[in-house]
């Protein structure tokens, strides 16, 4: 079959073994699969660190070809009852974390030893992915008759946004404080940032110094507004210049979500945070519930990303690649 190499900086497409169903798990037949910032930020750094293993793909949606386990999967209003069976078309997350140590019982499930040791294999873009039964009960979820393809791509970046969200301290469906929120870069996950504070009924304010992707977000109802200090700004921005301006715009008091890396060694005053008192935390995966709330959200409509992706073979994920590190498109997506 058919899967993507990184090596040596550069993504190729090569012919590989099918995985084969020798544990307990899935075999699924990928449909398609997103290409996250993340992709483009392993491909950057491993121009100086080659290494042949890294995984490209993560943001699927397939087909279940072969089955071996009677998982149950997980569930938002804790409605699933049947297993998954050969020819659900499902979407996925790529790591679940173990639910048992210290980590996942204060809510850091990213930070889980098991988290951050299991994966999809081969890679997301491929033709068939093998997922095990840990990825079944915590990170898959069938497709409902109202979800599209495309927008089911969404549901794992969606997912770390909304980790990010509950990160902050706003709760889905509750009577959050009536602040002001401002997401700092509007690219694709920026905007999947602002469309779940919108979700969560919090008032959405976006920033980006492209001046297209700032009308693009306008059409969701996303605009920046110069003269507001903000309560919670979240940094979706790649670039540490986007550090001063989180700091300009934050309210005294006001709490900076940091959500991506910037190259070099930067980081926010200490006496900024200290006389302002300045909350800066971090959020980076998601945990089983935010995978499950995400799903919801897309499969109810709330959130509709139709028509904003670019689609590829996967011949042409090279490509892809390209024309993302170009701005040549918002958001890139291997249709197989």
């Amino acid at each position: 079959m058919k899967s993507a190499i990184l090596e040596n900086g550069k993504v190729s497409i090569i012919n590989i073994e099918k995985p084969a169903l020798t544990n307990p798990g899935a075999i699924i037949k990928v449909l398609a699969c997103g290409l996250c910032g993340s992709d483009i930020v392993k491909i950057r750094h491993n121009t100086k660190n080659p290494d042949k293993k890294v995984i490209l793909g993560h943001e699927v949606v397939g087909e279940i070809v072969e089955i071996n386990t009677n998982a149950v999967g997980n569930s938002y209003y804790k409605d699933n009852k049947e297993p998954f069976k050969a020819g659900d078309i499902v979407t996925l997350g790529h790591h679940y974390p173990c639910m048992e140590c210290d980590f996942c019982k204060s809510g850091h499930h990213s930070m889980c030893e098991t988290f951050k040791s299991v994966n999809i294999s081969p890679a997301g873009f491929s033709e068939y992915i093998y997922v095990a039964k840990g990825h079944l009960e915590n990170t898959v979820f069938k497709l409902k008759n109202s979800l599209n393809i495309e927008n089911a791509t969404f549901m794992e970046p969606l997912s770390c946004c909304i980790r990010a969200i509950r990160q902050a301290g706003y709760n889905y469906k509750d009577d959050n404080p009536p602040h002001n929120c401002l997401t700092i870069g509007l690219g694709s996950i920026g905007l999947l940032m602002s469309l779940g504070l919108k979700a969560y009924n919090i008032n959405t304010f976006g920033l980006d110094i492209n001046p297209e992707r700032q009308t693009f977000a306008e059409k969701y109802g996303i605009k920046f507004d110069q003269n507001l200090r903000y309560d919670t700004i979240f940094m979706t921005s790649g670039s540490y210049k986007a550090i001063d301006t989180a700091l300009k715009y934050i309210k005294d008091g006001g709490k900076i979500v940091v959500f991506s890396s910037v190259g070099g060694d930067f980081g926010y005053k200490n006496n900024e945070i200290y006389y302002r008192e300045l909350t800066v935390l971090g959020s980076y995966s998601p945990a089983p519930v935010d995978l499950a709330l995400s799903f919801e959200l897309l499969s109810q409509g709330i959130i509709d990303l139709s028509g904003i992706s670019t689609f590829y073979t996967l011949d042409n994920l090279p490509q892809a690649v390209n024309d993302t590190m170009l701005n040549r498109v918002f958001k890139a997506c291997v249709k197989l």
